[in-house]
């Protein structure tokens, strides 16, 4: 579901642990006001509740919301519908995340070679 080819307008997510609704709204290019809405519909979205019930998303947050987004925007299904294929494809869904997570790093890490090399 999340593959290369999706999302690609989308920039790399930063290597923090906590990233703010303003932040995630920029980085999966939805708005906030939404991001809460999705929060509430899919229980994979589960941010940390700080002081003031700010929420905090953790890297794996940004990647269910780039696949919701994906689902909805790109391949057409209703809310109901793509509730229903995460939660039909969670232990894929896992392995899919990783695999994003650890292209990523290795993204990261060529680039710092790159760095380290001149």
């Amino acid at each position: 579901m999340l593959e290369p080819g999706n999302n690609s307008k989308l920039p790399p997510i930063p290597g923090k642990r906590y990233f703010t609704i303003g932040e995630v709204s920029a980085l999966c290019a939805v708005k906030p006001h939404v991001l809460r809405y999705w929060g509430q519909e899919f229980p994979q979205i589960n941010p940390v509740k700080r002081r003031g019930n700010r929420r905090y998303y953790r890297p794996q947050d940004i990647l269910v919301i780039r696949q919701i987004r994906s689902l909805l925007y790109e391949e057409g299904f209703t809310i109901g519908g793509a509730r229903q294929r995460l939660m039909g494809n969670e232990a894929r869904s896992d392995v899919s995340q990783s695999q994003q997570i650890i292209r990523q790093i290795r993204t990261e890490l060529e680039d710092i070679l790159k760095i380290l090399r001149r």
